[in-house]
């Protein structure tokens, strides 16, 4: 009899034991893994380019005086040249951004040619059939506020797409004109000079390329750019011929330059889990 009530008095002393300990010890929960937000790339930046265009001359025409009319030139060609430009700019997300640049495009060389009559070319100053050969050179500075795209970064790359509108001041130098007979290429008259006109000109253009991350701010710039600068007056009346008129340039551009963004870099912040209550003892 003894021996059943020791045991019952230690198994209720066990049970008891048992459950003073539960209502002491509660695990904590689990905390959240730490948040961690990435902030994106904005702010101003400036950017530097240079490039390569090719040159098409949309075609020339002038004043005809000996029977009054306006004739296109038989051929009118530019070479190709070096372009120079820079800019300012603000990145306003990581798909889209805005600049104003400045972009030069050095003196260009003009070849033209013209068909018609000369009176001082052939035997006796009578009037033959000539050809005249025409020279200058133009250079154009553009002023064009653009706005890009951004398709999204893959690894050290963001390809863009943009389109750009404003102004070019295209100055044409002085022009010179050669008459020569077609029936004997020595028999020329002398040396025309007419001088060359400059004008702002409405100009689009239209981009594409992509970024390459170099560092945290800054970025190489490879792309392509069409430019379209308005026809407009090319040079003044001579000798009773001109004044003349181009019919416009297309510049198709191969660029390189590099941005430097002071916004900063992408990076990531640390945000800190919610507080945790503390254990509740009973």
């Amino acid at each position: 009899m003894l021996k059943r009530l020791v045991g019952a008095a230690a198994a209720v002393a066990l049970i008891s034991s048992s459950a003073f300990s539960a209502d002491l010890y509660q695990p904590e929960p689990a905390q959240p893994a730490p948040e961690v937000a990435v902030s994106q790339a904005s702010g101003w930046y400036l950017r530097g380019d240079v490039g390569y265009a090719f040159t098409d001359l949309r075609g020339a025409h002038y004043f005809q005086g000996s029977n009054a009319s306006d004739v296109d030139f038989s051929s009118a060609s530019l070479d190709n040249n070096v372009t120079l430009g820079g800019g300012v700019g603000y990145q306003i997300n990581n798909y889209l951004r805005t600049d104003v640049t400045l972009d030069y495009l050095f003196n260009t060389d003009f070849k033209g040619s013209t068909h018609g009559q000369c009176g001082a070319c052939g035997p006796g100053f009578t009037a033959v059939d000539a050809t005249s050969s025409d020279s200058t050179s133009m250079s154009a500075l553009s002023l064009l506020a653009n706005a890009y795209v951004d398709l999204g970064t893959y690894g050290a790359f963001t390809p863009y797409v943009g389109a750009g509108i404003g102004g070019t001041y295209v100055k044409w130098k002085q022009l010179k004109d050669v008459n020569c007979a077609d029936s004997d290429s020595t028999s020329c008259d002398g040396a025309d000079y007419h001088n060359g006109r400059g004008s702002w000109r409405f100009t689009y253009a239209l981009m594409a390329g992509t970024a390459v991350d170099l560092t945290c701010n800054l970025k190489a710039d490879v792309g392509y750019r069409f430019r379209h600068i308005e026809g407009g007056d090319m040079f003044g009346y001579a000798d009773n011929g001109g004044p003349g008129s181009d019919n416009g340039v297309n510049l198709n551009e191969v660029r390189v330059g590099a941005r430097y963004n002071f916004g900063g870099c992408q990076t990531a912040t640390y945000m800190p889990p919610a507080d945790i209550p503390p254990a509740v003892y009973k």
